[in-house]
């Protein structure tokens, strides 16, 4: 039986597909994903299979190639980019006496590493335990075994069924204390509804420059360094923008491609503040030659987090590696939809401070609304808000009350009361006087 050892950082790096060879951007990603890991890359092998060998994922070649290169460089980890079933890694393990890790648990190893906030530390423990409960069934023959001998035979559990029940116990104790910090979270969240202060959430990919365009927009302070996940715990800040208008800039963890589900999962409440934002500023590495594949990426996530119908502003970073001068395009309404800047030398940032006041500008909507009887509670929420210009009663016992109040407001109201987004029937728009007001 092979023991995995604890340690060990010369890791060989397998590029294992089976869609055709991966390209370099791909291999230079990982190779960058294992170096912010800690681990010394001694060799990379590729591996191209039209489809998974189901004992190794890779074939019995290339399981000869590894051995080789593992006793020539004496090293201590093997890497796959490809997802390896607990059966796969396990075999692997046997065959080449050495620990055998994917690319999901690389990217949570990171993670672990990145950690500081108790909240953090929380998600990423959860995020682990829900992996390693995948990977119980490993086949360590001594796991199977029931307690036996003079004075340990007892109920008969195998040691497996015991830490399986340990660590079902764990992630439940995981679960309600990340319960408990989303409820704070979610305190902190209305109270800025109530205080009617926006919020812009900064997500983008890893390495994008998040923390730096973080710092030169609010002096904040986080850390920076050029490797994937340099910044793991969430950071929020107040941002006064040139109108005198404040709003909270919510900084969030980057995303990668293939972000394992557990990691999804286990840092939803997290990223929870991309989905309850006003506005979302999706930064994008302008030098990056593979930019837009990034894009999709992150959309993706976003999707997956219902936030994707949030507004964006997508900021160009890095132009100072490209040479060009920071400027915005505009959309049809003549506001900032994208902006071309540098975080690292502050060209272009007034622009996007103009660009975010802009979009946030409070623009007021004037309609009516039909409310049922059984409504009375909203009503007098709207009566409270100061919305109601008139009202009359409706045939059914409920009202028709015409409204008038910012659009953001109205929306926060709707999705508060969880009423239909159509619910207001627009009528004529306020003058030109009554709109520079509102505005």
């Amino acid at each position: 039986m092979f023991e995995r050892p604890q340690s060990g950082e010369r890791a060989i790096l397998v590029h294992a597909s089976t869609d055709g060879a991966p390209d370099e951007t791909e291999r230079e990603e990982f190779a960058e994903l294992a170096s912010s890991a800690g681990a010394i890359v001694v060799e990379e092998i590729v591996s191209a299979r039209r489809r998974p060998d189901p004992r190794y994922f890779i074939g019995a070649g290339k399981v000869a190639d590894l051995r080789g290169a593992i006793a020539e460089h004496n090293a201590e980890l093997v890497i796959s980019s490809a997802e390896l079933s607990p059966s796969q890694e396990r075999n692997l393990e046997r065959e080449l006496k050495c620990r055998v890790l994917d690319r999901a648990g690389l990217i949570l190893d990171i993670f672990a590493q990145r950690a500081r906030s108790f909240e953090g530390k929380l998600q990423v423990e959860l995020a682990q335990l829900r992996h390693l409960s995948t990977r119980l069934v490993r086949g360590w023959t001594h796991l199977e075994r029931q307690k036996g001998g003079i004075g340990l035979r007892g109920p008969g559990e195998t040691q497996l069924e015991t830490d399986r029940r340990l660590l079902g116990n764990r992630i439940r104790q995981l679960k309600s204390r990340l319960e408990q910090v989303d409820t704070r979270r979610s305190m902190n969240r209305r109270n800025r509804e109530r205080a009617e202060i926006p919020t812009v959430a900064l997500v983008g990919y890893t390495n994008a420059g998040k923390s730096t365009l973080f710092n030169a927009l609010t002096d904040a302070g986080v850390y920076v360094k050029d490797q994937l996940f340099a910044t793991l715990d969430p950071t929020v800040r107040r941002l006064d923008l040139p109108d005198g208008a404040a709003v909270v800039l919510a900084d969030t963890v980057g995303f990668v491609r293939d972000l394992p589900h557990e990691l999804i999962a286990a840092f939803r409440s997290t990223l929870q503040e991309a989905r309850e934002a006003d506005l979302i500023l999706h930064l994008i590495d302008a030098s990056d030659p593979n930019r837009w594949q990034r894009v999709r990426q992150v959309n993706s996530v976003l999707k997956q987090l219902d936030a994707d119908r949030v507004p964006q502003i997508r900021v160009y970073n890095k132009i100072d590696k490209l040479d060009r001068a920071p400027r915005v395009a505009n959309n049809r309404d003549g506001e900032g939809r994208a902006v071309w800047l540098s975080a690292a030398t502050g060209e272009g940032v007034p622009m996007l401070l103009e660009a975010i006041g802009h979009r946030l500008r409070r623009k007021t909507l004037h309609g009516m609304i039909h409310l049922d009887p059984s409504q009375g509670r909203q009503r007098a929420k709207l009566f409270e808000l100061g919305a109601v210009l008139a009202e009359e009663p409706a045939d059914d016992g409920g009202w028709k009350i015409e409204l008038k109040m910012a659009e953001r407001d109205l929306h926060r109201f709707i999705k508060r009361e969880n009423l239909s987004a159509d619910l207001l029937e627009p009528l004529d728009e306020p003058s030109g006087s009554e709109a520079a007001r509102a505005s």
